[in-house]
């Protein structure tokens, strides 16, 4: 058992190297520190439960609504995905919520990367530079060696009707994958009738 997991024994603190330090051997600053440090994160830990449950039965209840509300017209909601934004009936009030998908390509986008490739080499003569640009860098990799889904996606902003590029472009698409999402809540309140919506902060370090 790794040792900052072991209890420590009566009489004991243990200090940031892992030593046991009789406790009348710590000075008084240091205990009321290290008492005031643990009570706040004590604390902290219980308020995330907090916020974690809140969240969870918030998104219920908006799912619960937007069912509701789809049954006016005889049918059903599409599920969690999507984002929708609330109201209140004066407009002061609202509530936003985003799910955001993460993406990733699977094996097909080197079939992708290859048709763009012959589509540089039989422009080479009178292709734009700064297109070529832009695709080398939409396929550059980070340092983790991903590639950017949002640059790669970019590409198909590109008004280029080369029936190559546009199977390169189908190509792409076939490859994203969705390999997870996330759910995001937020909440605005709005001064005055024409004022902007400003977002009511959770987030500790923003009160």
């Amino acid at each position: 058992m790794n040792t900052t997991e072991q209890a420590v024994p009566a009489g004991f603190m243990r200090n940031s190297q892992g030593h046991l330090v009789p406790v009348n051997q710590v000075k008084d600053i240091d205990r009321l520190r290290n008492d005031l440090v643990e009570d706040v994160i004590r604390r902290v830990q219980e308020l995330q439960v907090q916020m974690k449950k809140f969240k969870a039965q918030v998104s219920d209840e908006i799912g619960a609504f937007l069912e509701l509300s789809a049954r006016e017209y005889d049918t059903r909601y599409g599920g969690a995905k999507g984002n929708v934004t609330l109201s209140s009936y004066d407009g002061r009030l609202r509530i936003v919520r985003a799910v955001n998908e993460h993406l990733a390509f699977d094996e097909r986008l080197q079939v992708a990367k290859q048709l763009i490739d012959e589509c540089i080499h039989e422009w080479t003569v009178d292709s734009d530079t700064k297109v070529q640009s832009l695709i080398e860098h939409a396929f550059q990799t980070d340092k983790a060696g991903k590639i950017s889904t949002a640059r790669v996606l970019g590409l198909r902003s590109l008004k280029i009707d080369d029936p190559k590029w546009q199977r390169a472009m189908s190509a792409i698409m076939d490859a994203v994958q969705v390999t997870g999402s996330k759910s995001y809540v937020r909440f605005y309140e709005r001064q005055g009738e024409d004022g902007p919506y400003r977002q009511i902060p959770l987030d500790v370090a923003a009160l």
